[in-house]
């Protein structure tokens, strides 16, 4: 099946801190995604 989305070995940090490493993600068409979390969390980002 095709990919729409693919990212691999995923890192973010902040100043001085990793917040996390390496997660890969495959989005396919007809899938959907969420991203949830508190208000100012940088779900945006």
């Amino acid at each position: 099946m095709r990919t729409r989305l693919s990212l691999q070995g995923i890192t973010f940090s902040h100043p001085g801190r990793v917040v996390f490493r390496g997660p890969d993600l495959a989005v396919r068409p007809g899938e959907r995604l969420g991203v949830i979390g508190w208000n100012g969390a940088g779900k945006a980002t």
